[in-house]
């Protein structure tokens, strides 16, 4: 892979080991309980709920670790290059790597906007965007990716016989 170097604005060349086929995983197939195990202590190690991680990966990739967006995210919690980076991970398609990528960009998002639909929206449009509206910002891939999130994560909270969050806001578009 060629990349700009954003702080020379040169050329780099990147060897990045080749991802597992991308029908690795399929709708409706359970998750590797290997994986499972991982998300859970994973997000209990940075205190994040892994119910909410689950449902960010599922939506995401659907756990698929070779995972590849068409704008570049990567792997299992579909972290975008500069992400990636920024939380250490150095192979978005090591699974281990990525999932702790991911919940530590979650934590983070929950620190900042102490709310987990923005934290949400924040790891789909970024953290900018989420600011610059002061809420969920207007792109429809992100009202949608809140809905679908929250949506799961809910189910996941009332199958576990948690209390469901109060009804969740209305985007403001």
């Amino acid at each position: 892979i060629v990349r700009i170097d954003i702080q020379t604005g040169k050329l780099v060349r990147v060897v990045v080991p080749a991802p597992p086929p991308a029908a690795a995983v399929s709708p409706g197939t359970p998750p590797n309980p290997a994986i499972q195990a991982l998300v859970k202590k994973t997000a209990e190690d940075y205190n994040v709920s892994p119910m909410l991680v689950d449902s960010v990966i599922a939506v995401e990739s659907n756990y698929n670790p070779g995972a590849v967006s068409v704008k570049g995210a990567e792997g299992i919690m579909q972290l975008m290059p500069e992400t990636a980076r920024r939380f250490g991970v150095t192979n978005s398609f090591d699974v281990k790597q990525n999932v702790e990528g991911g919940v530590r960009y979650l934590r983070f998002l929950q620190d900042t906007f102490r709310d987990d639909e923005l934290a949400i929206a924040a790891y789909n449009a970024g953290e900018k965007a989420v600011s610059k509206y002061n809420g969920v910002p207007p792109y429809h891939e992100t009202v949608e990716y809140v809905k679908k999130v929250g949506r799961r994560y809910e189910q996941a909270k009332k199958k576990a016989g948690q209390k469901p969050a109060v009804a969740a806001r209305a985007p403001a578009i």
